[in-house]
């Protein structure tokens, strides 16, 4: 069975959903196939803090009702070290950007519905999946459902499928370039029945480590807390679990995280990738498919929205005007902000964990990069424009 589009999505995680939007209210037809369940694709837990220019594309692509009336605005976050806590005051520092958080699995769970409000495909559980004729103007997305064989015709093929997705693969390997950075250390994190005792995000370097005090809603708690790469979940009881985030995370005036049931535990590696080229004939990478950064800096599914922002962009012009310019133009507009949120990433990262190989030194030239953010304007005003992210571009 064949099946003709404009542009064929692969992927129905948020860089594949927020594009299909765009392409719709721009009146641009697609389908979007996910390998993966509805249920699983809704409820698999990642990010949840959304910069201002996400925020504002989800209104601005009508689907900001439910974020407006649940999502936690913070105007700053914490920076802890030396049993102190200092405020870095993200809108004060840049003239009003400030964040947001939202599980990554709400802004799924919004857009699916307004996908399906829309009418277009929308396909789940399409197994065997493969791209064809990347480097014509016909390309082709072939998979199975329920036994059947199908095929997509189309004009783009948009590759949001992860970083171990079919479309990265069917690239020319001689023509990429991946730049990878595995780290030291990864995160234990875990999901708690436990309100907030703090109303904004608390970063924390300790000598045992890195540990984030952050949450998903009025009543659970989202923390993170820095281990092995190779950590084995079994050894980290709900007990010892909540004595390590209470010793890094707790400050001379008192403030400590509220401990509670304890629903949900995972451990996160901590990788940086940037694919270069983020296209290739007519088919073109948006979110991990194209990079993947530390979660420190909270950059992953903010750079996924830029990227299809500036994709669907492309992708309207093409079809308004006859224009190349803007697909030709996708790979460097892309790769600047990319790794302009690399660079940010991997500051936060190594100036607030230790690593396995640092000194004494090391841990006291940490203290003095935060002692410096904290006491320095200029500091301060850098990290709240990268963390409140700059304008979409």
């Amino acid at each position: 069975m064949t099946h003709r589009t404009q542009v064929a999505i692969v992927g129905a995680g948020p860089a594949g959903l927020i594009l299909g939007q765009l392409l719709h209210n721009a009146g641009i037809d697609s389908v979007i196939v996910e390998r993966h369940t509805r249920d699983h694709v809704v409820e698999r837990v990642r990010a949840g803090v959304l910069e201002q220019g996400t925020v504002d594309l989800m209104h601005e692509m009508g689907v900001g009702d439910r974020l407006a009336r649940e999502g936690l605005r913070h105007d700053g976050i914490y920076i802890a070290f030396g049993g102190e806590r200092h405020r870095i005051d993200l809108a004060g520092l840049t003239a009003g950007r400030a964040i947001t958080v939202y599980g990554q699995n709400e802004v799924v769970r919004d857009l699916i519905a307004a996908r399906e409000r829309s009418g277009r495909p929308l396909v789940f559980e399409a197994t065997g999946a493969s791209v064809h004729d990347i480097d014509s103007t016909h390309p082709t997305v072939r998979y199975r459902l329920a036994g059947d064989e199908h095929e997509i015709a189309s004009d783009f093929i948009a590759g949001c499928d992860g970083s171990h997705g079919i479309c990265r693969l069917a690239m020319p390997s001689p023509v990429v370039h991946p730049y990878e950075r595995e780290y030291p250390f990864a995160w234990l994190g875990i999901l708690a029945r436990a309100a907030p005792s703090c109303p904004e995000l608390v970063y924390s370097l300790h000598e045992h480590g890195f540990a984030l005090f952050s949450m998903r809603s009025t009543g659970v708690t989202r923390l993170y807390l820095q281990c092995e790469p190779d950590e084995d979940l079994q050894r980290w009881p709900d007990d010892r679990i909540w004595g390590e985030l209470t010793t890094r995370l707790r400050t001379n005036d008192g403030w400590q995280p509220a401990v509670g049931e304890i629903t949900q535990k995972s451990i996160t590696p901590m990788r940086s990738v940037v694919v270069d080229p983020m296209q290739w004939g007519r088919l073109l990478l948006a979110g991990d498919a194209a990079h993947i950064v530390p979660p420190t800096g909270a950059k992953g599914l903010n750079l996924a929205a830029a990227d299809v922002w500036r994709l669907a962009g492309a992708i309207g012009e093409f079809y308004g005007t006859g224009s190349e310019v803007g697909l030709r133009t996708y790979t460097e507009r892309g790769l600047r902000r990319t790794w302009r949120a690399q660079r940010f990433s991997w500051w936060m990262t190594s100036t607030l964990h230790r690593s396995a190989s640092a000194n004494p030194f090391d841990h006291k030239r940490q203290l003095a990069e935060l002692d410096y953010l904290v006491h320095s304007q200029a500091a301060m005003t850098s990290l709240a424009e990268n963390y409140a992210g700059v304008p979409f571009a």
